[in-house]
């Protein structure tokens, strides 16, 4: 049995008419009627009864046609599921998250992907950086979220924003007061950084904004992430740089200044993944991350 021939059967016992049914079904009434008589031979139960005004059912054919209606049905169902995964559509992404990204860039990428995409399974996993890597040449994720990639042959980034570098500083520190704090005004402060680990990371890039400002800075405590920083600010143990991300960590005692004057106190959010992947999710998700970007460009 075909599936034209379960599409051609249907449409018989909806329409109790051959001619109606053909008409139905753009073809003449003599293939039709082939194909109904073949149907039968191959159950070996008459499925149709002859009458003046056109066809009925049988018992065979009315148990015949519930199966056949479910048949059609699951058909449909699964080659849309295949267009709609062909399409990008459906599903899943196994995603690698680390670092203050996750506090709120990162959640307003995956709620529009989610949002358009709805029949795509997100999983994330939490992992740094240098195991975001190997999991993506695995092929264990798909993405990752983090910072200042070094360049890699296989493994190629889609940027998702560029964010400002604030100072956390305890609300009762004098440099609280200040609407904006100069970087070198911190030169005898001391710092909590973040994230301690696989360089390059976002602790060089504050080594480097601080060498060019003529100092070196004074590291109180390197933790392992943003959270971890500011709750060691609350905690009276020293200042901290911090992603424009993090400031959505509500802290009590913490309060987030801008640097004055640092144009070169910024820090890449990126998407990497592998250079080679070419699948339909994959690509879509790209696309929302370029969308995201577009609307969120001069933010910043």
């Amino acid at each position: 049995m075909e599936f034209r021939q379960l599409k051609y059967f249907i449409a018989v016992a909806e329409e109790l008419n051959i001619g109606r049914a053909a008409a139905r079904l753009h073809i003449s009434q003599p293939p039709l009627t082939r194909q109904i008589q073949q149907l039968e031979e191959e159950f070996g139960a008459q499925l149709f009864l002859r009458t003046a005004r056109g066809v009925e059912l049988t018992q065979a054919g009315e148990t015949f046609l519930r199966d056949a209606r479910n048949i059609r049905d699951l058909m449909e169902q699964a080659g849309e599921r295949a267009r709609e995964a062909g399409q990008g559509k459906q599903g899943r992404m196994d995603i690698g998250i680390f670092g203050s990204g996750i506090l709120d860039v990162i959640p307003k990428v995956l709620h529009a992907f989610r949002a358009s995409h709805p029949n795509v399974r997100i999983a994330l996993h939490t992992m740094s950086k240098k195991e975001q890597i190997e999991a993506l040449r695995q092929h264990r994720i798909s993405v990752g979220f983090n910072r200042m990639l070094a360049p890699l042959p296989d493994i190629s980034s889609e940027l998702v924003m560029i964010e400002s570098i604030m100072v956390a500083v305890s609300e009762r520190h004098p440099l609280a007061a200040k609407p904006a704090i100069l970087l070198k005004e911190l030169a005898n402060q001391p710092l909590i950084l973040f994230p301690s680990g696989a360089r390059p990371s976002f602790i060089d890039k504050i080594w480097a904004l601080c060498a060019a400002e003529g100092f070196e800075p004074q590291v109180a405590q390197e933790v392992g992430d943003a959270p971890t920083s500011v709750a060691l600010v609350a905690a009276g143990f020293g200042l901290s740089l911090v992603p424009e991300a993090a400031t959505s960590l509500s802290v009590p005692g913490v309060v987030y200044r801008r640097l004055a004057n640092a144009p070169d106190a910024v820090i890449d959010l990126s998407c990497i993944y592998r250079t080679d992947d070419a699948s339909p999710i994959l690509q879509a998700f790209l696309q929302t991350i370029r969308d995201f970007r577009s609307r969120n460009e001069g933010r910043h």
